[in-house]
């Protein structure tokens, strides 16, 4: 009888030894059964919670479409991690994204199955009877220059269009934005009653490249047990100044000089060395042609054809290795296409030898929204077969 009872006890022990404390990931069978061996060791009101967690990582951690893709996403997140390090994640992208949830709040959320199908259950919050979904936009952050944001509120309707009333719901809910038919960003969020604040949609986060005419269309969509509600707004107006734009021509302000010849000695501008005494009866060699313009008039036509979008001949002026090609000096996101107009103040020559000069100039940039910039820059030029070609270029402070 002791034996017996001996043998059960082990068997118990094994058992329970045998119950994983980590996500293991290797398969979705494994993924299901540790998740289930984790659950199993907490309180019911932890393994509601840890269920919650599970499905905020599911739908808000991890870029994937489709439920398969994001329970794999979600597999590789969390591989190898620990009930409370789970918790600690989902609490982290809840506040990331804005979701009214946290681990060490009641549930809020129903019950969630990550593994489950969506068939209504007799008591599924999710299962909201909606006959359609409204959309309302609203401007937002005006603080003198026009508005930085749009408040985009959805909300389920019924057949009058009047919100319906409902309360703890975990509804999918994904917002789209595209101009003139590019998806230039998506966000997710969580419907948990007809209250729902709707998505904050910062203006400084769409790219102004990618704006055409200065609107956007937008599409949202609202997953409940039976059905998915869309919804799309189209020509939207933006404020064009709170757009982001890249700094052009900014880019450029770390640079240091690389041709060694561009930085002038002013107490030795020719370049030789004190002391040197010339053989004169040594063999001369053919001294390359010297440019004969004033180097700063090179500078001045450069800062011309950018203005005059006239690029070609503005990166044909140069030989600067730090602005690549001609794709990527004229960029109109990160490179000089991004200028609309160039006003010059000031251009002076600083030191300059045969081989190499040195100018500096004062001027205004104007990019393509409008937005003007001053800027002091230092450009080192050297001479290529008779002509002065940029081949450095610093921002000044």
């Amino acid at each position: 009888m002791k034996k017996l009872s001996f043998l059960l006890i082990f068997s118990l022990l094994l058992f329970t030894a045998c119950k994983k404390d980590h996500v293991d990931a290797n398969s979705t069978q494994t993924l299901q059964s540790s998740i289930n061996d984790m659950a199993s060791s907490l309180t019911t009101i932890k393994q509601i919670k840890f269920n919650e967690a599970l499905y905020i990582l599911k739908t808000f951690g991890v870029e994937a479409e489709g439920d398969v893709n994001e329970l794999k996403a979600l597999g590789q997140l969390i591989n190898g991690k620990k009930v409370p390090e789970i918790l600690s994640m989902a609490d982290d992208v809840a506040q990331k994204n804005g979701i009214e949830w946290a681990s060490t709040a009641p549930p809020s959320l129903g019950e969630m199955n990550i593994f489950g199908d969506e068939t209504a259950k007799e008591s599924d919050p999710n299962d909201v009877r909606a006959s359609s979904l409204n959309l309302a936009t609203q401007l937002s952050g005006d603080t003198g220059n026009g508005p930085t944001a749009m408040q985009i509120i959805p909300r389920l309707v019924d057949n009058a269009g009047k919100p319906i009333a409902f309360t703890g719901a975990a509804l999918e809910t994904t917002l789209e934005v595209f101009s003139n038919g590019v998806k230039l960003s998506t966000a997710k969020n969580l419907m948990q009653d007809n209250n729902f604040r709707g998505f904050s949609l910062k203006f400084s986060s769409l790219l102004a490249s990618k704006i055409v005419d200065n609107k956007i269309d937008i599409t949202v969509s609202v997953k409940t047990t039976a059905k998915t509600f869309k919804m799309s707004k189209i020509g939207l107006d933006v404020n064009p100044s709170a757009l982001r734009v890249p700094e052009v021509p900014k880019t450029d302000s770390t640079m240091v000089v690389e041709d060694p010849n561009a930085v002038i000695d002013p107490n030795n501008p020719t370049g030789t060395t004190p002391g040197t005494v010339t053989d004169p009866n040594s063999t001369t060699p053919a001294q390359p042609k010297q440019p004969t313009a004033d180097p700063k008039s090179t500078v001045s036509k450069f800062l011309n054809n950018v203005s005059s979008q006239n690029l070609k001949a503005a990166f044909d002026s140069s030989s600067n290795p730090s602005w690549g090609s001609y794709e990527s000096f004229s960029n109109p996101t990160s490179g000089f296409g991004a200028v609309k107009n160039v006003s010059v103040k000031n251009i002076t020559t600083n030191a300059s030898n045969p081989n190499a000069a040195s100018v500096n100039a004062t001027y205004d940039v104007t990019d393509k929204n409008g937005r003007t910039t001053s800027l002091k820059a230092t450009f080192g030029l050297k001479s290529v077969n008779g002509e002065w070609k940029i081949s450095s270029y610093k921002i000044n402070p």
